[in-house]
């Protein structure tokens, strides 16, 4: 038996009174014990008490892809020798919650009495001193054993834990062994540390790789006669084509605003996806040269020096982020964008976060809802109009959105609205870029960059003859299309968060609100979601409401999950035997005795129960047939 270097009785000293000789001690056990301390942790917590529900694991895991795909093969490979050993292996995220769990099914049953369970958050804040929180707050391997846990919930376990980094030294991940007190061995450190390292270099080759694979997919690109160079995701240029290796020298390295001191000016900034894993590896920069006058929609003086700001909430989701990487490629440019994305998307706010982060954040921002203004209308209100130009004209006339967008950005929203016959006129703005007002003989030239926003297929618009062709390639250069809530619903929790921050709106936030609003399919996207947050808002009268009311709310609105929103899906799934449950995981035994508990408090009143674990009564009956209960 491998014995630890403290007792029971120092434990018991340091909790009633605070008093501890550290020069007997393990130094970092020491400081991890007066953080546990400072932190107002309960050293007599008996089991983790902050556990993710299937929702926001599932979300946990999506933002960790990268550190479970690569550290998985691993864990799966320790599987054998961890059962004969009576050992369990855990893979845990940088904010301390356990993404996977595998080893002896009988250790693991034995950890699942304190919660030790995949989606707990297992950190010094949670439950103290323990080998994953220490790792995580001093980026070193350790082992903790029996009472050098800081609570009495891990006493009977030893675990030793190690931090997995990026090339860059970025902490992504703890790797984690864990086993009861009369099973530990001192090579447990050792061994957890080496398999670290071995993920810490797959992931460093994984990099490698990608280089390797954007080099190759660059040779056809290097080889052109257009001055274009390929950046990995560091921005860092590691191709080129023949103009940029002729005339600048240690070109290899730098950066693409380098380019600047040669005469480039930045022209477009394209993404390059992986065909491996369908990730972004780099990206195609394309230049061209500053002496010679761009097209005004693809020409940009100079790189922003301020960074990208996007003033919303981004969320985590892998959707989100590369509309985000699009966003932030095509900014600095003056390329026309096409946004397309569902109602209630957002396409506005990604509009104005381009123009926020480009060249011309400091012209004006004119957005258009096309679909709003009557035909007969168009002409005037686009173009503008001379005085006298017709009846009830103004005075001085006016100027059309064009001519008010003049250094800046025109956002013509719902561009598949706009009627035929000023699609001929619109194409002619944009070859000529000047307009002439209703009535008025004069040219008027505009400066602007056109970014257009639609929720139909506007490729399907030209196919049947609707929307020209000519003037669908001049406004689609640059395609960003925007996913719909059901897409990104790890988001939910975030944009909850910080819509209800924004507008002060007093909600309760409580575990059974997320769950009904991730359940939801959401048709009318993140308006809609907002619409609902105002509604609780309102319901609230200032006042924090109960969970209960809460659901009462969202059940009157009728936001209720997927399946009961859908017919089908609830036809499709009648063939599953009742009495036939699934096998259930030891996140689900536990959900299970929970349930179980609060009906015999409840003296079976399922309302009651549902009521005490603070979840809607629709989870709860479908838990109730989930478990046979």
């Amino acid at each position: 038996m491998f014995e630890s270097a403290f007792n029971l009785d120092i434990w018991n000293r340091f909790v009633r009174e605070g008093v501890l000789d550290s020069s007997r001690l393990n130094q970092r056990i020491v400081e991890s014990w007066y953080r546990s301390r400072n932190a107002h942790v309960n050293p007599h917590l008996d089991k983790g008490r902050s556990i993710l529900n299937d929702d926001l694991l599932r979300c946990q895991m999506a933002k960790n892809a990268l550190l479970q795909d690569i550290a998985l093969p691993h864990l799966q490979r320790m599987n054998s020798f961890a059962n004969d050993l009576g050992m369990i292996a855990l893979l845990i995220d940088p904010e301390g919650y356990v993404l996977s769990i595998s080893g002896n099914k009988d250790v693991q049953m034995a950890a699942s009495k304190m919660n030790f369970v995949e989606g707990v958050r297992w950190t010094e804040g949670e439950v103290g001193t323990n080998a994953i929180g220490t790792a995580l707050s001093t980026e070193e391997p350790i082992m903790v054993t029996g009472t050098e846990h800081y609570s009495v919930a891990s006493h009977r376990w030893s675990c030793s834990a190690a931090p997995i980094r990026h090339d860059d030294g970025k902490l992504i991940g703890i790797l984690d062994v864990s086993c009861p007190v009369d099973r530990a061995h001192p090579y447990m450190l050792g061994m957890v540390t080496s398999v670290a390292y071995s993920i810490e270099r797959e992931i460093s080759i994984r990099h490698h790789k990608d280089e390797m694979e954007l080099i190759q997919r660059s040779m056809d690109i290097i080889e052109t006669d257009r001055p274009v160079v390929i950046c990995n995701n560091k921005q860092v240029v590691v191709c080129a084509s023949k103009p940029i290796r002729h005339n600048m020298p240690g070109w290899i390295g730098s950066k693409p605003h380098d380019f600047m001191e040669y005469g480039y000016a930045l022209q477009m900034e394209i993404p390059i996806y992986s065909n491996v894993h369908n990730g972004i590896i780099g990206s195609a920069v394309h230049f061209i040269e500053a002496k010679i006058k761009p097209a005004p929609l693809c020409f940009i003086s100079q790189v922003p020096s301020t960074p990208f700001e996007f003033k919303g909430e981004k969320g985590i989701s892998q959707a989100f982020q590369r509309t985000l990487d699009e966003m932030k490629r095509v900014a600095p440019s003056d390329t026309s964008v096409y946004i397309s994305g569902e109602t209630g998307t957002g396409k506005e706010v990604i509009a104005r976060t381009i123009h926020e982060n480009s060249s011309r954040k400091n012209g004006p921002f004119v957005a258009v809802n096309c679909g709003a203004i009557p035909k007969d209308l168009m002409e005037s209100e686009l173009f503008g109009y001379a005085e006298g130009a017709f009846t009830g004209a103004r005075r001085h006339g006016y100027k059309g959105k064009f001519e008010q967008a003049n250094q800046g950005t025109l956002f013509l929203d719902e561009i598949g609205e706009i009627p035929h016959s000023m699609q001929v006129a619109l194409l002619r703005v944009l070859q000529e870029r000047k307009v002439v007002p209703l009535g008025s003989a004069k040219e008027i030239p505009v400066d602007i960059r056109i970014i257009t926003a639609t929720h139909r297929d506007l490729g399907q618009l030209v196919k049947d003859g609707k929307f020209r062709e000519d003037l669908y390639y001049r406004l689609h250069v640059y395609p960003i299309d925007v996913p719909p809530l059901r897409e990104r619903k790890e988001d939910i929790p975030y944009l909850v968060r910080y819509f209800c921050g924004k507008h002060q709106w007093n909600i309760p936030l409580h575990p059974a609100l997320f769950e009904r609003l991730l359940e939801y399919h959401w048709p009318g996207n993140i308006r809609e979601l907002i619409n609902v947050l105002e509604r609780l808002h309102i319901v609230s009268q200032g006042e924090e409401i109960a969970p209960l009311e809460t659901m009462h709310v969202l059940d009157r609105l009728n936001i209720r999950g997927a399946l009961s929103s859908n017919p089908s899906l609830e036809q499709n799934n009648t063939h599953i035997p009742a009495n036939e449950p699934a096998p259930c995981s030891l996140r689900d035994q536990i959900q299970k005795e929970q349930m179980t508990e609060a009906l015999q408090k409840t003296k079976g009143n399922v309302t009651m129960a549902a009521q005490l674990l603070g979840i809607p009564r629709s989870t709860f009956y479908k838990r109730l047939r989930k478990f046979n209960i």
